[in-house]
């Protein structure tokens, strides 16, 4: 075993296994809720530079993690040996926010942008809460998996809020009409990887957004929703397409109640804003 994969090895470390609204996860949702604070109040109206800045920051401190995270599931400290699942690979609904937000970073604002950073504050913000609320399938009894997958969909939460709150991103009806194209292209991607790797004669669980043609859904509902296509395992058929264009609905219904939550903020925002102008002026 050499230097590296020492440091591999150490982030192997063990814990008890963190369980739903445990210290752990209290304490990981405080720091989160933290950082919203911080962003609400320092981020409001900053400059384009700024912005690419943080999101540049945020995004590659995720993607070096990433890559940590990627590392240990390829090393086996008991048995020091190299083996590579790729089921693992990073290119999951929760994985691609990270992606986008640096691209993001490294452009101007365009309107190819703004569709990029409708997506981060619809799908990437619902992801992000989505599993910060019901982490049961991120925890694990190895702190450093656990610890980044909470910093990660963390981190997803708060550029989400950031694009509202930078203005990069308008509180209104329009902005899932932008999100939708991004977030469908990348599900096509991922069917179509998902049949890539499985032409090469790989038979393992790989399985790209969940949606993998020849891999059963196990997420809830959805996974309803594939029995009752009878999807075949064994073959692409129609059932397989209708599952998608359902997944990629279900998901951008769920998204569009994000915006609403956050058009329904900023209407209780502007009207204590008015009433606290109005006591003014009659004083």
């Amino acid at each position: 075993m050499n230097w590296f994969e020492k440091i591999i090895a150490f982030m192997q470390t063990t814990m008890e296994k963190p369980t739903l609204y445990g210290w752990f996860h209290l304490i990981s949702l405080a720091l989160i809720i933290g950082g919203v604070v911080l962003v609400c109040f320092t981020c409001r109206k900053i400059s384009d530079k700024k912005f690419r800045i943080i999101l540049l920051s945020m995004s590659c401190v995720l993607l070096l993690l990433e890559v940590f995270k990627q590392l240990n599931f390829a090393y086996d400290a008991k048995t020091d040996t190299w083996d590579y699942a790729w089921k693992q690979f990073p290119f999951q609904f929760c994985s691609v926010p990270m992606y986008v937000a640096l691209v993001v970073a490294c452009l101007k604002e365009c309107k190819f942008r703004d569709y990029l950073c409708c997506f981060l504050a619809t799908f990437g913000l619902f992801a992000g809460l989505i599993v910060m609320i019901y982490p049961s399938t991120v925890l694990s009894e190895i702190i450093f998996r656990t610890s980044q997958s909470f910093i990660h969909h963390g981190f997803m939460i708060i550029i989400g809020v950031l694009m509202f709150v930078s203005g990069k991103v308008k509180i209104e009806h329009k902005t899932i009409l932008k999100a939708i194209p991004v977030f469908s292209i990348l599900v096509i991607l991922a069917f179509l990887i998902n049949i890539i790797y499985h032409s090469t004669g790989c038979q393992d669980s790989f399985n790209m957004f969940y949606i993998g043609p020849y891999s059963k859904c196990d997420i809830p509902v959805l996974a309803q929703i594939g029995e009752v296509l009878n999807i075949d395992s064994e073959k692409i058929g129609f059932g397989n397409f209708l599952f998608v264009v359902i997944y990629i609905i279900g998901f951008a219904l769920a998204s569009y109640l994000i915006l609403l939550v956050a058009m329904l903020i900023k209407l209780i925002v502007n009207k204590a804003k008015k009433k606290r102008e109005k006591e003014i002026v009659e004083k």
